[in-house]
């Protein structure tokens, strides 16, 4: 619910576009409601119909659940790299001699090699390894280990269509996306599909910010883009930081107009190199010790936050610090019911959340002591 507000305060003042990796399916079209008297509560595609378009991975999921216009999305072989695979090494318990012999392959064969890997006989295999130098033993095994992203209904041998061209085409013109996994929503495939979109997307970024330092044409200058990324952790841990494209992201503090928005209910287990280049976080109640020492890492005066942070509700309180406010304060989130439905669509609505803001600072000044 928090993420849900912010995003939409996001899209409403047209800070950036956004890019939601929607894990559980509960930003694009509507999610469970908290309130017993609802049922459900409108998803981003409702609260601003023509600026937010869905993208899901299950389409039949996706038309059960009623969802309307979302359009189809699919990923390639010759689109996933080794270094993909890489991140999911613990998922599909690849062995360093695995992804070594990978790494053979796609010397050999280009984009294609896992498509070529996997239509390999136990003799052609044999015979490659003697002539490439691989070993026989671990190739047979990443041919056997990677026949699991076949289970993956987004996952085709070749493409017609470059659906993540067609994304990045939206995001350019100040469409909003959300991508819906619906029953692909376990970790190998949120985590596969994230990374290859997202590191298209970021080299996308990175051509055209090149381009626009050296013509100095506003035209050309790319719209600022937000990435959502749910289960955080699992893309941005000490070991994954190191390779995959959101540890790069997040080095590059915004170098290329790309920004993460990580959503995590394990801080602790995120690098702390990452951790630190964060600019402002939004904290709610946490009980583990080290979870806590983790969202203040690199915060001057970090013990009296920690006090603030203990003393907060369960629910509806949030600590906010960093870049987005002169000094650390404790909000009062609201509701996200009718009224905010209404409010969120008001043209006068910036102007009264500007007074809100102004409100709930004054009033964590004082609760502070400051």
């Amino acid at each position: 619910f928090l993420a849900r507000l912010i995003l939409a305060g996001i899209i409403r003042k047209r800070a950036a576009v956004n890019l939601i990796f929607d894990m559980h399916s509960e930003y694009g079209w509507e999610a469970a409601s908290e309130d017993k008297h609802a049922t459900t509560v409108k998803g981003l595609r409702q609260l601003f119909p023509g600026q937010v378009q869905i993208y899901t991975l299950d389409p039949d999921s996706t038309r059960r659940r009623g969802v309307r216009d979302a359009q189809e999305l699919f990923i390639a072989y010759n689109q996933i790299e080794v270094e993909d695979l890489a991140l999911l090494a613990e998922e599909l318990n690849l062995s360093e001699a695995s992804l070594e012999n990978a790494i053979i392959l796609r010397n050999e064969f280009g984009r294609d090699w896992i498509s070529r890997l996997l239509s390999l006989s136990n003799t052609e295999i044999q015979e490659f390894c003697e002539q490439k130098m691989g070993n026989k033993a671990s190739m047979m095994a990443l041919q056997r280990k990677l026949t699991r992203l076949d289970n993956l209904k987004y996952i085709r041998n070749t493409l017609p269509h470059n659906y993540i061209g067609q994304i990045l085409d939206a995001l350019s013109r100040g469409i909003h996306v959300v991508i819906e996994f619906g029953s692909q929503s376990n970790l190998l495939s949120y985590m596969l599909a994230a990374n290859v979109i997202t590191r298209r997307i970021h080299q996308a970024y990175v051509h055209q910010t090149e381009r626009y330092l050296q013509s100095k044409n506003p035209l050309d200058r790319p719209r600022q883009l937000c990435i959502t990324i749910e289960e955080a952790h699992r893309f941005l841990n000490p070991r994954a930081a190191k390779q995959t494209i959101f540890g790069t992201i997040a080095r590059e503090m915004r170098k290329y107009f790309v920004t993460l928005l990580v959503v995590d209910q394990r801080p602790s287990r995120i690098d702390s190199e990452v951790m630190s280049q964060l600019g402002t976080r939004i904290t709610a109640l946490l009980n583990d010790d080290q979870d806590i020492e983790a969202v203040f890492t690199g915060v001057a005066g970090s013990q009296n936050l920690k006090t603030v942070l203990a003393k907060l509700d369960s629910k509806q309180q949030a600590l906010i610090l960093g870049h987005a406010v002169p000094m650390p304060v404790v909000v009062q989130t609201r509701p996200y019911d009718q009224r905010f439905y209404a409010e969120i669509a008001d043209p006068d609505w910036s102007q009264a959340e500007d007074a809100e803001v102004l409100l709930a600072a004054q009033q964590a000044k004082s609760e502070l002591g400051l």
